[in-house]
């Protein structure tokens, strides 16, 4: 590794070629303050708030530079505090106030505002410029998500991670000077462009120029209503992630206080969206095993995000003849909460309102995206609510979240195993249908030993890697982060047309960097250590489980025995599958 010797205010500090100076500030303890500057994104130095000087000793006058977009050069001293920088900062942070509205108290990132904090510490309490706040609608087309072009601080995060980390292209800046605004691509609205509703503009905006669609008030309302039984389930991804907001370090498992405080608030039972991931893989699985087996349309592709479920239908509808039919965990579970439930605890059905708790502003939309959402006669689920709102309700209710005293799911659909609590993050998916593929195909169990398919892991934007079935090799491939699918959507093709074998049998997409520990709907902040945190808290639930694999969880077997008779039955294929149709990427 190659490095440079640079100072930080005078402090010696050696750093690899090719750090940029805010990165090495942070390094040698010293924060530069920032505005548009994100670990996930290329420095664009929009800004101008991480200004620093450069000084050395050959006594040239010091210059400024922007610290994000700079890199570190051998022998060079920044100095990144003083007087003046001080006072260019508090400028430029006023200048960007003047333009933007002073509505606080009812934004959505009241709180947890990257300008709020900065005028906060920079002690700003007057706005010495003539206020130039322009007055533009807000644009909640999509149902997930909400632009709000007034807020916009022109820091081009959102369009950054939608054009180079998702490759969707659906957010730009349009016009010049003045003028220029953030859109839906084209200047249209955001439900007629490419967009996912994956949320990651949301979560990677410093202010509140784009949020998820607040629906909170939709479950107090289903809360207050007596004719009506409140259900709740949680994803994998809440339990790592939700703590934060109470203070709790990232990564910290919370289901039991999560069970808990849902209950504190009113909803009456408490499901887990891990179970519906547990019958997502005998379902998944089984279709898989038939797939290879008869090597007919391979590879089989996963579905349970979606947005990639979108993305694929608007940018990659050659591969729909690929992708599994079977649901997400999310609809899965709604669809027999309103039948199997429904029919054993004796309730109406129509008076269920379910409620499903997700990292994921995409799955807003999910739950009526098509009549296979209405599967049990009913729409299957009827409220999504994210990570962060759900945090907001429990604020709300003056719960004690850190000390909550932990409950259990109720049954018989809450109980699940370690193969879907690691669901959450990019590979679990696949290693869980591997758990149990190889029982599918093998009859014969993986030891605790070989249970952890470690090859699948990781952070890596594409990971392959080549499983052994009792000698038959399995190839499998991993991608997360959307602009990595098409390369690997691409080597598919390529073997095809070219008549050559195909390079995997079986790939699994997660839209999100990291996959759902880092949805739209998770609390910001998100950057890569936080995300290693959640990981490993998904997986350290995953080893604490009594069973470990899909088909081990009793309550799997016995709604297989008591209801749908086996895997990819009739009643399963109504109840657990979908279908998918070509879309245009731009509506008409």
């Amino acid at each position: 590794m190659s490095t440079v010797n640079i100072q930080i205010n005078g402090k010696p500090i050696t750093v690899e070629k090719g750090t940029h100076i805010l990165a090495a500030a942070k390094q040698a303890g010293v924060k530069i303050p920032s505005l548009c500057a994100h670990p996930d994104l290329d420095a664009w130095a929009a800004c101008g708030i991480c200004v620093v000087k450069v000084s050395n000793a050959r006594g040239i006058s010091p210059k400024l530079v922007r610290a994000c977009a700079t890199e570190c050069v051998e022998g060079e001293n920044y100095i990144t505090h003083d007087p003046e920088l001080n006072k260019i900062r508090r400028t430029i942070i006023e200048m960007i106030l003047a333009d933007h509205p002073q509505s606080c108290l009812t934004c959505g990132r009241n709180g947890s505002c990257e300008l709020q904090t900065l005028a906060a510490e920079f002690g700003i309490r007057e706005i010495p410029f003539a206020r130039n706040v322009k007055n533009m609608p807000k644009d909640d087309s999509t149902g997930a998500i909400v632009l709000d072009p007034s807020k916009c601080v022109q820091c081009g995060r959102c369009a950054q991670v939608c054009q180079q980390l998702q490759n969707v292209w659906a957010l730009e800046f349009i016009g010049r000077g003045e003028k220029t605004r953030i859109a839906g691509a084209g200047d249209i609205v955001l439900n007629e462009t490419p967009c996912i509703k994956c949320g990651q503009c949301s979560a990677h905006c410093p202010v509140g120029a784009i949020y998820e669609l607040d629906e909170t008030a939709k479950l107090l309302e289903a809360i207050r209503n007596p004719e009506l039984t409140v259900i709740a389930q949680i994803a994998p991804a809440v339990r790592v992630a939700i703590g934060e907001e109470f203070d709790m370090e990232p990564g910290e498992v919370t289901t039991g206080k999560i069970y808990a405080a849902l209950r504190a608030i009113g909803v009456d039972t408490v499901f887990d969206t891990n179970f519906g991931a547990d019958l997502t893989i005998m379902e998944e699985g089984t279709e898989f095993v038939r797939r290879f087996t008869e090597n007919k349309d391979l590879p089989l592709i996963t579905s349970c995000c979606p947005a990639w479920v979108e993305y694929m239908e608007k940018y990659a509808c050659d591969m729909i003849p690929n992708f599994s039919t079977a649901k997400s965990p999310q609809q899965m579970q709604g669809a027999i909460t309103k039948t199997y439930y429904a029919q054993n605890a004796g309730l109406d059905p129509k008076k269920i309102f379910s409620v499903s708790i997700m990292p994921c502003t995409a799955k807003k939309q999910e739950i009526k995206r098509s009549e296979d959402m209405f599967s049990s006669g009913c729409q299957d689920n009827d409220l999504v609510l994210t990570t962060r709102e759900l945090a907001r309700l429990f604020k709300q209710f003056g719960i004690d979240f850190k000390n909550i005293e932990p409950q259990k799911a109720d049954s018989p659909i809450g109980q699940y195993t370690g193969a879907a609590t690691i669901f959450g993050v990019t590979g679990g998916v696949m290693e869980a249908a591997l758990r149990t593929a190889y029982y599918l195909v093998t009859k014969e169990e993986l030891s605790e030993k070989a249970v952890d398919f470690t090859c699948v892991r990781g952070m890596e934007g594409i990971k392959k890697a080549t499983v052994d079935v009792k000698g038959t090799p399995v190839r499998v491939a991993v991608a997360h982060g959307l602009k990595n699918v098409q390369t690997l959507l691409q080597e598919v093709r390529d073997a095809r047309e070219n008549g050559k074998e195909l390079p995997y049998h079986f790939i699994e997409v997660m839209a999100c960097k990291g996959g759902c520990i880092a949805g739209g709907g998770q609390p910001y902040g998100t950057e890569d250590e936080i995300r290693a945190k959640r990981i490993n808290g998904l997986y350290t639930d995953d080893k604490k489980c009594e069973f470990r694999k899909s088909h081990q969880n009793p309550d799997i077997q016995k709604i297989y025995k008591d209801f749908f008779g086996e895997p990819s039955s009739h009643k399963a294929h109504k109840l657990l599958h979908t279908h998918y149709v070509s879309r245009p990427t731009y509506k008409k």
